[in-house]
């Protein structure tokens, strides 16, 4: 008989590379989950009550009991449901190196790429221009497999990766900047691809045309923008 894992919920924003990071990870486990869509500009009670001090998604809520942050959720998940599609390797090594890279990815290269494409000041973009390609380079050089979890498994370091494969495309769209390209970056751009084309999560992504018009309204309303509110 399969174990009952109880109620489990997910509070996030469509656009958000956070809670869709969440979101995958439960498809890949086969975990049912309600889903809640929430309104940044007017959040629920709720979300403020599961998530007090950072009030932002993704929340998941397990039996009532909520956790924040995208990365400490995918590892819960990953225990909690831990017969099927490993998310982190099995060996404390490895494990530990996957959770430096996807920090890595959160620390490094998603502000970097944010500095390059929103900072009003034309020598910070071009500052973060330079970081973002030193990073992506980083990436370039760790990736051994087609995914960054083996030949055949996404983990969470592709997991985390999600925003330079998807919407790091839809950024450069939308503000006129390039940087990654397959002629400079082979390896992760073919990841990219190959990620973005993963049946569970290309059912699991926003529509790049909506997330193209969000942005760009946005930095017409005001270039500084709080870019992180269209998916924190």
């Amino acid at each position: 008989m399969a174990k009952d894992y109880g109620e489990v919920e997910l509070f996030g924003v469509g656009g958000s590379p956070f809670a869709r990071r969440v979101q995958i990870a439960l498809e890949l486990k086969g975990v049912q989950y309600t889903y809640f869509e929430e309104d940044l500009r007017n959040k629920s009670d709720l979300l403020i009550k599961y998530n007090p001090i950072h009030k932002k998604v993704p929340v998941l809520v397990h039996n009532g009991r909520p956790l924040a942050e995208s990365l400490v959720i995918l590892e819960y998940i990953d225990e909690t449901w831990e017969n099927h599609h490993p998310i982190l390797p099995q060996q404390p090594y490895d494990r530990a190196l996957a959770r430096f890279w996807s920090r890595f990815i959160d620390d490094k290269c998603m502000p970097a790429i944010s500095k390059a494409a929103f900072t009003a000041d034309k020598e910070e973009r071009d500052k973060g221009t330079e970081e973002s390609l030193e990073s992506l380079q980083i990436l370039e050089n760790v990736l051994k497999h087609k995914f960054f979890g083996g030949e055949t498994t996404i983990g969470i370091v592709d997991i985390a990766a999600g925003f330079i494969a998807f919407w790091l495309p839809a950024i450069e769209e939308a503000v006129g900047l390039k940087l990654l390209t397959n002629e400079k970056f082979p390896k992760l751009y073919k990841w990219g691809e190959d990620y973005t084309n993963h049946p569970v999560v290309k059912k699991n992504l926003p529509q790049r045309d909506r997330v193209v018009g969000v942005l760009q309204s946005s930095i017409c309303i005001h270039h500084c923008f709080q870019i992180d509110q269209l998916w924190v």
